[in-house]
């Protein structure tokens, strides 16, 4: 996609600094570190996103405007065990009360670790994106890290026990920004 900007457009702590905006949003879910931040910078070309070794980092829902027409949202990972149980319930409370009140809704990008699979927290993402009726697209990032093979068998196992199919994304090689681009640009079209 060629992007003419983009920029940090909020960065949001509590239900009251959520804004009410109409334009389309894509929203990225996972687990702590899985590389939401990594990968919305990459589709950006643009290093917006802060990223961190360190897991839990990211405790804010983080909008980030594209050609002033679309925002990516950075949600909050989860799983993360070095924060203090109120931070998490925090955290939590705010997923929530986002997921209860964002509009325009166009795709829910769940990242999942390939070399992990579905944890139970990201089954309980999935189901929080189901119950919103949103368009899930799987994104298995760290792919670099699985053999072709490996990779093939994660697949078809998403497909027969999730009923979704995965894009393999590699934030070295950069092998699948093409295709979730493409999942991206389908979905602002509808």
């Amino acid at each position: 996609m060629n992007i003419k900007k983009s920029e940090l457009a909020g960065t949001f702590f509590n239900q009251s600094q959520l804004p009410r905006d109409n334009r389309p949003k894509i929203l990225f879910f996972g687990r702590s570190n899985v590389g939401k931040s990594s990968l919305i910078n990459a589709l950006l070309e643009h290093k917006l996103a802060k990223t961190s070794s360190t897991p839990g980092k990211t405790l804010s829902i983080n909008y980030y405007l594209i050609d002033s027409k679309l925002l990516f949202a950075d949600m909050p990972g989860y799983g993360f065990a070095k924060v203090a149980k109120s931070e998490s319930a925090r955290v939590r409370q705010l997923i929530t009360d986002f997921l209860n009140q964002v509009e325009n809704v166009r795709l829910a990008a769940l990242l999942i670790d390939s070399r992990r699979g579905f944890l139970p927290p990201d089954l309980d993402t999935l189901a929080q994106i189901v119950e919103n009726n949103f368009r899930i697209l799987t994104i298995l990032t760290k792919s670099d890290k699985l053999s072709f093979s490996e990779q093939k068998k994660l697949n078809t196992q998403l497909i027969k026990n999730f009923g979704l199919q995965a894009v393999f994304f590699s934030i070295k090689s950069q092998a699948g920004k093409n295709e979730i681009w493409k999942y991206i640009k389908e979905a602002i079209k509808e």
